[in-house]
């Protein structure tokens, strides 16, 4: 593909050439490539459709977690959060030992330890890594899903965006199933503290242990408001926030 480096900007297509807006700018492509129905019935083409199959239910898993997500997602995620994710499915269905190519998924895969390893820690939101904005130790009860964060004082152990007055904390405990497609979702009460030098033993505890089977997700939330007049606004629309993968089982 080419960009459009031009004054005017193209949409559409002239001739064989499509042009097109994307988050890396405007671009403009040649159009061709093999025929759909030979792709799916040559036999030349067996490794494509092998790969087709697999990219289709990796991108179905990173899918599904989002969906799984959803709440959280919406006030802490990046633009690119959909294809960071599928490349992390995706390594993780290549680590699949028991099915042939073509059938290998993430819902086999990731019964490994190494498998599980990949997505252990992930950002959702790349501008707001969790581990460059909080600086205090924190645990994971996996039995109960609860989150501790002892004497946590915000002015020291926390970096937070300048003009933000308060920080909201919020614990989840999800149990996605990559096999069936199914999911359940337990979140944590919010705590949230102003942006000063008390202390303050954080807990956040799931309201409810997740049903169904599937691999369990712990995640903790970081977001960032400024108050004014006694109401708190999310700083830049959640620009700074953090949702991250703290363990999983």
């Amino acid at each position: 593909m080419a960009q459009q480096k031009g004054i005017i900007k193209l949409k559409g297509t002239i001739g064989d050439i499509s042009f097109y807006k994307t988050q890396d700018g405007h671009l403009a492509r040649e159009k061709g490539g093999v025929d759909g129905d030979r792709i799916a019935n040559d036999d030349a083409f067996i490794r494509t459709r092998e790969n087709g199959s697999e990219f289709g239910a990796s991108a179905s898993s990173g899918k599904l977690l989002r969906d799984a997500l959803r709440s959280m997602l919406m006030t802490a995620s990046d633009n690119r959060v959909t294809a960071r994710l599928m490349k992390v499915m995706t390594d993780i269905k290549n680590l699949d030992t028991l099915n042939v190519r073509g059938e290998r998924s993430v819902g086999t895969a990731i019964a490994s330890p190494s498998a599980k390893a990949l997505l252990d820690g992930f950002d959702f939101n790349i501008k707001a890594i969790l581990g460059s904005i909080l600086f205090k130790p924190y645990s994971v009860n996996t039995a109960t899903g609860e989150i501790s964060i002892p004497s946590l004082v915000p002015l020291n152990d926390i970096r937070f965006p300048s003009g933000s007055t308060h920080i909201n904390l919020k614990g989840a405990w999800a149990k996605v199933d990559f096999t069936n497609g199914t999911y359940d979702v337990q979140q944590s009460s919010s705590v949230n503290l102003a942006v000063d030098g008390t202390s303050t033993n954080v807990l956040l505890t799931p309201a409810a242990v997740p049903s169904g089977l599937g691999t369990d997700l712990f995640l903790l939330q970081v977001e960032f408001f400024q108050q004014v007049n006694g109401v708190q606004y999310s700083m830049k629309n959640g620009a700074y926030n953090s949702l991250n993968i703290v363990d999983i089982l």
